[in-house]
């Protein structure tokens, strides 16, 4: 039996164990996981497995939600060796573990976890989303894939923030490779692989998207806002808004104030 449940982890650390099989998936905000003394931090890219009777202590920020699947370890998948996909099944739960989302996992997360918003009482709808992610993060466990363990595992949230620290100055790739302690060409490729675009397009499309709030929601003038979201000019931040979100900085202002 697999059943799941959106839930909010509370501010205060907590400890407890279950007889059942866990994963625990980020999808807003960021959390703490304590699994047996290792402890392992969640954001919207990372999952943490928690086999049963595992010891485990948690909490998150005040914005964190998580996806909570369980199963029961007496399922045949993880309890009977006849069972068609038990290997599969008892290589995710082993050992705890964090799993790094690929950017097609971490869409059907986010659109389940949405269905689960949409409709939370619908328990059998929730059951179907749930099995179809165990599957899914079954099938990269089993491809050897998305390990945090591997040295070489990058979270796009935690290099969102470093853009964010540091929006003002130039970055380059060679700067979010360093922060990741990847060379550049390892970055280039593994950040491609997680995210789904390279890590230019992902730093230029954080400037646009945090030059779109400030617009809709501050007083601040477009070459302020064009400073401090690490554009050259006003005129090079009416252009990439032009070109990639298909407006300008006057529009977004008018919208906001029509609003």
């Amino acid at each position: 039996m697999v059943n799941a449940k959106l839930l909010k982890l509370p501010m205060a650390a907590h400890q407890h164990w279950h007889e059942h099989h866990q994963i625990v998936i980020g999808v807003r905000g960021e959390a703490e996981l304590s699994v047996d003394g290792a402890g392992a931090c969640l954001d919207t890219w990372r999952a943490y497995l928690v086999p049963t009777e595992a010891r485990h202590d948690y909490r998150g920020n005040d914005k964190n939600h998580v996806l909570v699947i369980n199963l029961d370890p007496l399922m045949p998948a993880v309890n009977s060796p006849a069972h068609a996909d038990y290997e599969r099944m008892m290589r995710v739960f082993e050992k705890p573990r964090t799993l790094q989302m690929d950017s097609r996992l971490h869409g059907l997360v986010q659109f389940a976890a949405g269905e689960f918003d949409r409709a939370p009482d619908h328990t059998t709808l929730q059951q179907h989303l749930a099995s179809s992610i165990l599957y899914c993060m079954a099938d990269r466990i089993t491809d050897g894939q998305s390990f945090t363990s591997n040295r070489n595992a990058i979270s796009p949230d935690a290099v969102r923030r470093y853009i964010l620290k540091n929006l003002h100055k130039k970055i380059t790739v060679e700067d979010m490779a360093g922060e990741a302690c990847l060379s550049v060409s390892r970055f280039h490729e593994v950040f491609r692989e997680v995210a789904g675009i390279t890590p230019h397009q992902f730093l230029l499309q954080t400037r646009l998207d945090q030059a779109a709030t400030l617009l809709t929601t501050t007083t601040l003038t477009v070459s302020e806002i064009s400073y401090r979201t690490g554009f050259s000019s006003q005129s090079a931040l009416t252009n990439a808004l032009r070109k990639y979100k298909g407006t300008t900085p006057s529009r977004l202002q008018v919208g906001d104030r029509v609003a």
